[in-house]
């Protein structure tokens, strides 16, 4: 007789059920779990992560500017004294663009902090041009004047207001008070024709050359205010010279204008400027020259 199997409790099978599955659950890969946001914070400046309203703006120690730029009279004139007689010009800008030889120009500056020291350095060219003489009253002529002109500057300068960029919040602004040196060339020369204006009939022709070279304490200002984020107005004023350099010694120049960025390290400058240089050496007979230019200035500056 058989006996027959004691059929399985209802406990029993629940806890047969419940280890197949504690097993499937050891047995399969575990996921990876989430980390806290806590335990993983966003590190500021990584990219694609914002960085934090109040995170300061930090500010470099080195900061340099470099420009390229023209100058172009709209009109210029001058007189050139070469023993004793002078010449007198009186250019306009279509009347000088055919005499330009050779030009260059450019300014850089380099700054640590708020100090810092700026170059500027120009350089013309120009051919024979057409003018006129006359010697206290007494003679009137024709005359040929060539010219050849370099002023370098060199200054040092302290910075109040914002860094200089190409790109700031409107209303952000610097003033630059600077001082140093101003090196100065001419070499002038004279062709000239004479005759007496008493009715002598009385005729001279010569030439004469004037080639010097002197330094002139310089003294000036430069500020900018950013009108936009890209958009700021800027002037500069400077003045050397104050007679040291001669019984007749001064220069100067007076600029103002509007600077665009584009991109975030470049900007295009435009403005008008005033440029003008006296100098005479005061002997018998005298030498030196003045020359008064105006006109429009366009540069382009780069931030770094």
């Amino acid at each position: 007789m058989t006996t027959p199997s004691p059929r399985p409790t209802p406990l029993l099978t629940y806890a047969a059920g419940l280890g197949l599955v504690l097993s499937a659950i050891q047995l399969a890969p575990k996921p990876a779990l989430a980390a806290p946001l806590a335990a993983a914070p966003i590190e500021a400046g990584t990219p694609g992560s914002p960085t934090p309203p109040s995170t300061p703006r930090t500010t470099k120690a080195w900061a340099a500017t470099a420009e390229l730029y023209g100058f172009m009279p709209i009109r210029m004139t001058g007189t050139t004294t070469v023993r004793g007689f002078s010449a007198d010009t009186d250019l306009w800008l279509g009347e000088t663009i055919p005499l330009i030889q050779m030009v260059g120009s450019g300014r850089a500056s380099l700054e640590y902090g708020r100090i810092g020291v700026l170059v500027d350095a120009s350089y013309t060219q120009l051919g024979d041009q057409g003018s006129k003489t006359s010697a206290d009253g007494m003679f009137t002529g024709n005359a040929q004047v060539t010219a050849i002109q370099g002023v370098y500057d060199l200054a040092l300068h302290y910075r109040f207001g914002d860094p200089e960029t190409a790109v700031a919040h409107a209303g952000a602004y610097s003033v630059i008070p600077y001082a140093g040196v101003r090196l100065l060339h001419s070499e002038l020369g004279v062709k000239a024709q004479l005759r007496d204006n008493s009715g002598s009939g009385w005729q001279w022709q010569g030439e004469g050359n004037l080639n010097r070279t002197w330094t002139e304490a310089l003294v000036g200002t430069q500020a900018s205010v950013f009108l936009t984020p890209r958009l700021r107005a800027f002037a500069r004023g400077d003045i050397g010279g104050f007679g040291l350099g001669g019984a007749e010694d001064l220069s100067g120049n007076a600029q103002v204008g509007l600077g665009y960025a584009v991109g975030n390290s470049t900007q295009v400058n435009l403005s008008w400027r005033y440029a003008g240089i006296r100098f005479n050496n005061g002997g018998s007979p005298a030498n030196g020259f003045n020359t008064e230019q105006n006109g429009i200035e366009a540069g382009l500056k780069f931030f770094f």
